[in-house]
């Protein structure tokens, strides 16, 4: 399975990203060393959307806070860098789609990264990463 983040990233030509306590959903607590995650720069920060693919080198569970009965699992990660993306693929060009079921790999990264804005790791389709992997 792959995952696609999307975090707080400054400097989008590191060469690794370590990335802490990340908001983990539809699947991404399940990353782990070797998957294949791409990386989009928060917009809510200033970023521009997906910047690069790399491969997780290390991924380890936040434990949970005491006495928090609803928490969203958290995971630490260091993704190194692959490939740089060539083309822009952010909110303004995935945000027309917007039908939840015609399976469009465009509607899945929308529904699953925009719907609601937060930051996080989601696992996503084999169809997805293959349409993301168009952009490297």
């Amino acid at each position: 399975m792959a995952f696609a983040i999307k975090a707080e990233i400054s400097d989008s030509r590191q060469k690794t990203f370590a990335l802490t306590a990340q908001k983990t959903m539809y699947g991404g607590k399940h990353i782990a060393e070797g998957d294949t995650v791409f990386l989009f720069a928060s917009e809510n920060e200033g970023g521009q959307g997906l910047i690069a693919r790399g491969i997780v080198v290390s991924a380890e569970a936040v434990a949970r806070k005491r006495g928090v009965t609803r928490q969203t699992p958290r995971v630490n990660i260091t993704v190194r860098r692959a490939a740089l993306a060539k083309r822009p693929l952010g909110r303004r060009e995935i945000k027309h789609f917007t039908n939840w079921d015609d399976g469009r790999p465009e509607t899945e990264l929308n529904f699953k990264f925009y719907r609601q804005a937060t930051n996080k790791i989601v696992g996503i389709s084999d169809e997805a990463a293959a349409f993301l992997n168009e952009f490297f």
